[in-house]
């Protein structure tokens, strides 16, 4: 396309979604907003407050919040962080499931610049604790049932509560939020965004980032039906990228969003039909538990307002998006990406219909490529490595000896795919033994290393097998010392105490030896040849 074509596509996204409008005034507020802030999520809540000061901003089990509500309260919790030190550049951790208090920490946070960095819920204490010691936390913010994960003196005087059912040992946001609302001083720069992935041993890294660009989020907007006003129930954990990709997105427009702290199929039905809600982003796991709830449980709910239900975080199985469809409409829209490399293609429903499985094709402004091993474009159909070039591409890891193969300015996702005749992306796998389960990356090394260290055990190995509901589940193949009394749920609770719950194999296999080669490495291909247990 050319460049006039493409500032005609720009300009009709943002006039479509709502953001460019007749309205002088707002434009102009949002633009000072924007000149405070830079592109934040500090901007965004600041513009829509002056434009939309009574709309309701967020909705969760506690209630409403308006956005001129949330900006008061984010001004004194701001306030609060440089009472007890926290200056501009510093970094907090925020270990919040979706509602009210991940939205306080976050704008609160970059109103100030901080680096905020965002903690997996299912994190173990010892892995919270050194991922915060890494990164140089001087601050976190965390839900009441996540208090206990660190010990009393790891960020003592910094350690703000979110979420609470009681009375919690350390100070809330919401006693915070009444304090003095005085707006702080503007930041000289714009805070940066980490979100945590996976290297290759397995080991949680930071993918640090500046919030989303503007010419990001048209590319994005000109294939969703988002516009300003809508509402926009955030189903996926918002820690993750995908929940604050449509985070962000709101916050652009801006919208409604709802939030509930815990993932059920029928609730999720119910605040649909209750609030009316146009687009509900999930994982391919959360949808399929809908879809099992049978026509039944779905009649009851009246889902028609639904214009979007966008997917990402795993591989879809093609008759998922099918299914969905047939039950909801021509309404799943299908996100392919990386942490690092944000979002690489979008299958639209037409995509879907038209070849089931997709990830569709690159959205404006982003480049994919198939590369061989040489670094050279592989023809079309045959199977390569996929790289991406695009304006939501991480600054880097925060752990500056690491870094992503780059080849003529595209980043590999760290995954092998092809292009059908349409210049449709399908991911045919990992170019590395990660596993993708249920949306999050584990990497085999850290659970084999992991069991391998208890003394009943001589050796293990794991690996992913398909699964219907989670894409892949994990087998953890183990070689019991003799005499040793080795259960399967030893083995299980081991890895629950050490690692994320996603990191837990879901079947243990005993093994008199590991079969290997000549050379000692263990040969994977013979495991995942023997026949599974159903």
């Amino acid at each position: 396309m050319s460049a006039a074509g493409t500032t005609v596509q720009s300009v009709r996204a943002l006039v479509d979604a709502g953001i460019l409008q007749p309205r002088i005034d707002r434009l102009v507020r949002q633009g000072i907003a924007l000149r405070r802030f830079g592109p934040s999520p500090a901007a965004g809540l600041s513009g829509a407050a002056r434009n939309y000061p009574d709309h309701p901003y967020v909705i969760d089990e506690q209630g409403t919040l308006t956005f001129a509500e949330v900006d008061r309260r984010t001004d004194a919790i701001a306030r609060a962080f440089v009472a007890a030190g926290l200056r501009e550049g510093d970094a907090i951790g925020v270990l919040c499931r979706n509602g009210r208090a991940f939205v306080e920490a976050v704008h609160a946070a970059s109103k100030l610049a901080l680096t905020i960095l965002f903690c997996n819920t299912d994190f173990a204490g010892p892995q919270l604790a050194d991922v915060l010691e890494r990164e140089g936390a001087r601050g976190i913010v965390l839900d009441e049932e996540f208090d206990g994960l660190l010990d009393e003196s790891v960020l003592h005087g910094r350690r703000w509560v979110g979420h609470t059912d009681g009375v919690p040992a350390h100070p809330t946001l919401e006693q915070l939020a009444a304090y003095d609302a005085t707006r702080p001083v503007a930041p000289k720069g714009t805070g940066r965004l980490v979100i945590l992935t996976s290297g290759t041993t397995g080991t949680p890294k930071g993918a640090a980032r500046e919030g989303a660009p503007l010419p990001a989020i048209i590319g994005i907007l000109d294939r969703l039906p988002f516009r300003r006003g809508q509402v926009h129930h955030i189903v996926a954990p918002m820690f993750h990228g995908w929940g604050l990709l449509n985070f962000s997105l709101g916050l652009a427009l801006p919208t409604t969003i709802v939030l509930r702290r815990r993932f059920d199929p029928v609730e999720t039905l119910r605040v649909i039909d209750q609030y009316r809600v146009q687009s509900a982003a999930m994982v391919p796991t959360m949808l399929q538990r809908v879809l099992q709830l049978g026509p039944e449980e779905l009649a009851r709910h009246d889902t028609s307002s639904l214009e979007a239900i966008p997917l990402s975080g795993s591989a879809i199985p093609g008759d998922l998006a099918i299914r969905a469809m047939d039950a909801f409409g021509d309404v799943v829209y299908n996100f392919y990406g990386s942490t690092e490399t944000g979002w690489a293609s979008i299958a639209t429903p037409a995509d879907l219909r038209a070849a089931p499985g997709t990830a569709g094709t690159p959205p404006m402004g982003t480049d994919l490529a198939i590369i061989d091993d040489e670094g050279r474009p592989v023809p079309q159909g045959e199977t390569g490595r996929i790289f991406v070039a695009s304006m939501l591409k991480m600054e880097g890891y925060t752990a500056k000896d690491l870094r992503k193969e780059e080849i003529a300015g595209r980043m590999s996702t760290g995954d092998v795919g092809h292009l059908d005749a349409e210049g449709r992306l399908f991911v045919d796998g990992r170019d590395d033994d990660m596993i993708v389960s249920g949306g999050e990356n584990v990497f085999p090394r850290e659970v084999e290393d992991l069991l391998s260290s208890r003394d009943d055990i001589a050796e293990a190995a794991v690996i992913g097998v398909p699964d219907d509901e989670f894409g892949q589940r994990l087998i953890a193949f183990v070689v019991p010392e003799p005499g040793s009394g080795l259960t399967a749920d030893m083995c299980r609770d081991h890895v629950r105490e050490h690692l994320a719950r996603y990191k837990v194999p879901r079947e243990i296999r005993f093994l008199d030896a590991l079969p290997r080669n000549p050379t000692g490495k263990v040969l994977k291909r013979q495991l995942k040849e023997l026949p599974l247990q159903t």
